[in-house]
């Protein structure tokens, strides 16, 4: 990886410029040129390094998402899990070592829509759905270092004023459905989406702005996919603590450096017992399993049952679609 390339992951994965012209900001910083920067980028995208460059929205402040689990017969999973690829408010998919072996991610307009996702996928693979939507959030700010560095997690946004901005579908909505995919790489991106909208360069850079300080947006910049930046052991490690602890125990695993999500999700029992939810990526699995025991030692968690899913398949990750065109997804059901 070249000083560029690194130095442009690291420092641009947020607080990406709000700024007429993003990438010129960018590569004076680099000690480049915009030209270089956007070729770099575009190589980026190409060679499926970075997913987009743009927005990651907060979790429940647009429409409703949930995280959702399947048991398939490992001779049905590549055929179940395209399907559920085929819906465009899937955007993540995994199949994972247990017996809830395809793991998605759902999000969609609302509540009622994401219903009747789930249950199309339900009903026309004939195996059952078991969502569990976000309850609290402890860190949700995935960000990775790409040199000597990356044992600390990627510095967060500065904190967010929490001001009003009343959603207007005109104009937000328009706005999300131009740049949830990512910014066009373009010398100035926000006068082409603005363009695209019958929108002014500074009405697209002032959104943004206020829906930044929101926190509708959480983060804004270079979204990277681990996997191809070497992080290839992906460990969903969930936890079974006591209702009146785990606002403790969130926030202690927030806090450590290898702990790279961590939030609260429902039990369904008997199916289900665990309540909270924490990633760990690491280079190898060797790695990731070495820092769950070193974890359960530092927090005394001995006693707390918990499970390692480790993911074995990606079958599909991009970035949340919150607004996607009508349903053209074939309606075949699988048998």
């Amino acid at each position: 990886m070249s000083s560029l390339e690194q130095r442009l992951l690291n420092n641009y994965q947020r607080n990406f410029p709000l700024v007429p012209e993003p990438y010129d900001q960018l590569a004076s910083e680099l000690g480049s040129d915009s030209q270089t920067v956007r070729d770099l980028l575009a190589e980026l995208l190409m060679r499926g390094k970075v997913s987009r460059v743009g927005p990651v929205f907060k979790p429940r402040m647009l429409g409703s998402s949930t995280l959702a689990a399947m048991s398939v017969p490992q001779e049905m999973l590549t055929e179940v899990a395209t399907l559920v690829n085929g819906y465009p408010e899937v955007n993540h998919n995994y199949e994972r070592e247990h017996r809830l072996n395809l793991w998605f991610v759902a999000v969609a307009a609302d509540q009622e829509k994401l219903q009747q996702v789930l249950g199309g996928i339900e009903s026309r693979s004939g195996y059952e759905v078991m969502s569990l939507p976000l309850l609290k959030e402890y860190h949700i700010d995935l960000g990775f270092r790409m040199d000597a560095g990356d044992k600390q997690k990627v510095a967060t946004s500065p904190a967010q004023k929490n001001t009003d901005c009343s959603f207007d579908p005109a104009l937000h909505g328009s706005l999300i459905a131009a740049i949830q995919t990512g910014l066009p790489l373009t010398e100035r991106p926000y006068l082409t989406v603005g363009e695209q909208l019958g929108l002014s360069e500074d009405t697209v850079i002032e959104t943004l702005s206020e829906m930044q300080s929101a926190g509708i947006i959480r983060r804004f910049g270079v979204i990277v996919r681990h996997h191809e930046l070497g992080y290839r052991a992906n460990a969903m490690l969930v936890w079974d603590v006591p209702d009146d602890q785990v606002d403790e125990l969130g926030q202690q695993l927030s806090a450590e450096q290898k702990v790279t999500l961590c939030y609260q999700r429902p039990r369904i029992k008997p199916r289900w017992p665990y309540n909270l939810f924490s990633m760990i990526h690491g280079k190898s699995r060797d790695e990731v399993m070495a820092y769950v025991d070193d974890l359960v030692d530092k927090l005394a968690l001995k006693d707390t049952p918990y499970e390692v899913l480790f993911s074995l398949q990606r079958f599909k990750q991009c970035g949340a679609k919150y607004i996607v065109q009508e349903d053209t997804h074939q309606q075949a059901v699988l048998r």
